[in-house]
């Protein structure tokens, strides 16, 4: 691989050479080097997107995205599978695109599940007439994935323990403990985006921290330890000082 790099370079082939270092930075993560994979993934990233070739640069973005992911960088990962997604999909590479989408749910386990099961339908949908069989395997695994975390997100332990054939029939339904529930997962997934912090979760749900803490204190107290530690203000702390008194 570097001798052909080496060759395209000669040529000036900045088209080439890129694809070049797209495969390169696929050996690299074979290789367990993902530092190097995501650099020079990176750079074949970085001439693609000044060439116009959006299928070439969607390759590379997922390249790019696996190393990244193996590295741990979950947000970056996912703004570039993300990135891949919308490239593919803005020139009708519906193939490419649904391959970015697939190798998110893969690589990361930290999506939403909304987040998760859109992906996965539209994995499914534009990968639905691909004539790879591995391909085919890997999205009937994602299914699995997304099904698993759907059901601990839905129903936690309470949901595993229930037979999943009574969710295929008609059962009455407590309106009041289902608008709990759900309010509890918006709540939950608003903390755990605002690390624990009370004040961002309650901006990001457009209401007023006194609102938000109400709510956990009287009907979500289960929720009152994915919060952050309320910090005691001291005596001194809250004193006026003594210019405040003279003034």
């Amino acid at each position: 691989m570097e001798q052909a790099r080496r060759l395209r370079g000669t040529d000036r082939d900045k088209i080439g050479t890129a694809q070049i270092d797209d495969t390169r930075a696929q050996v690299f993560i074979a290789e367990k080097k993902f530092k190097q994979a995501e650099a020079v993934a990176r750079n074949a990233v970085r001439v693609l997107e000044k060439s116009g070739h959006q299928c070439l640069l969607a390759d590379a973005l997922i390249t790019q995205g696996i190393a990244l992911a193996r590295l741990k960088q979950t947000e970056p990962a996912q703004f570039v599978f993300q990135k891949a997604i919308e490239v593919a999909h803005q020139v009708g590479a519906l193939n490419k695109a649904g391959l970015a989408a697939l190798t998110m749910l893969e690589e990361l386990d930290d999506l939403t599940v909304e987040t998760l099961y859109v992906a996965y339908e539209r994995a499914s949908e534009w990968l639905a007439k691909s004539q790879s069989q591995d391909i085919l395997l890997r999205v009937n695994a994602a299914a699995r994935k997304v099904i698993i975390r759907s059901r601990s997100e839905l129903g936690g332990e309470e949901t595993a323990a229930e037979d999943p054939i009574e969710y295929l029939f008609n059962k009455p339904v407590d309106l009041q403990n289902e608008v709990l529930k759900f309010e509890g997962r918006v709540i939950q997934r608003a903390l755990a985006k605002a690390n624990g912090s009370l004040t961002r979760a309650a901006a990001s749900l457009s209401m007023s921290y006194q609102a938000l803490a109400y709510i956990l204190e009287s009907r979500q107290k289960n929720l009152l330890k994915e919060r952050t530690p309320i910090r005691r203000r001291s005596r001194r702390d809250s004193a006026p000082s003594e210019n405040a008194e003279q003034a």
